[in-house]
């Protein structure tokens, strides 16, 4: 884990993960599904859900109910498809257990919008005045543990496929077109060939590096796959197209078998 501070003149202090797991009971930072899978991928799910654990604030940002259910608190259908790409895969699945409001883990430690205060136009009221205490007490509670277990999943065998979904349109802006979004950064070997696999499909909205560009310094692919030349893709989903179990199972079946392809050309390639 880096060591790099959270914020300005912010101390890292460290918990142990055995004590904290105790504590927290069912509040565990996050699960592991087929954790014995032989498959050659690595599902991950950043930010599979909308818990505010009960040590963050009593289980409680200070938001309403409905925007606890939006995309500013997790990713929408992104657990589901990633469940079910796990079973078609042959591969363990690693989802968070807490929202991405009380830290995100698809962050590096630095990074400012690690414990986001706005976000879409949405004031976070239990982090607005959040201390460096806070940061710290998140970061080893929640960021951590989590990092640990994505080290022990992620080895050269695998090749790690991360899922998340995007919102059809922020306040404010333009409605985003794209119905999957292929995200990559310096290595782009698996990327490609997802990427031409699914404009072979044709019909398909495909972005590349959208609606993001790419990868964060720290995020997960970049701690877990780009520093240790790892293959890796990123793929969003728009999450009006993933709202339930049946269109997640549909996504994951079309995706599956570009996914296997492509990792057979990659490394065939290599």
């Amino acid at each position: 884990m880096s060591s790099l501070p959270l914020a300005p003149n912010c101390h890292i202090s460290h918990l142990l993960t055995t004590k904290l797991l105790k504590l927290m009971n069912d509040d565990v930072p996050f699960f592991i599904t087929g954790k014995g899978r032989k498959g050659p991928w690595l599902i991950t799910c950043d930010h599979a859900r909308n818990h505010v654990p009960k040590a963050v604030n009593n289980g409680s940002l200070g938001l309403a109910k409905g925007d606890m259910q939006r995309h500013i608190a997790y990713d929408l259908g992104a657990e589901g498809l990633s469940q079910s790409l796990g079973d078609l895969l042959d591969g363990p699945v690693l989802c968070s257990n807490f929202s991405r409001l009380v830290i995100d883990p698809n962050r590096g430690e630095d990074d400012p919008t690690l414990l986001m205060k706005l976000y879409d136009s949405t004031l976070i009221p239990a982090n607005r005045d959040a201390d460096c205490d806070e940061h710290n007490r998140r970061i080893s509670n929640y960021y951590y543990p989590y990092h640990k277990a994505y080290s022990k999943l992620a080895t050269s065998e695998r090749a790690i496929v991360a899922i998340h979904s995007f919102t059809p349109k922020l306040r404010g802006q333009l409605a985003r077109p794209w119905e999957i979004g292929i995200l990559f950064g310096k290595d782009r070997r698996l990327a490609d060939a997802v990427i031409l696999g699914l404009k072979l499909k044709g019909n398909l909205v495909v972005g590349e590096n959208e609606p993001y560009a790419g990868h964060l310094p720290g995020d997960s692919i970049d701690q877990h796959a780009q520093s240790k030349n790892r293959l890796n893709i990123l793929i969003e989903v728009r999450n009006d197209l993933i709202k339930n179990v049946d269109e997640q199972n549909d996504w994951a079946r079309f995706l599956a078998p570009i996914l296997q392809q492509a990792l057979l050309d990659t490394r065939e390639n290599s």
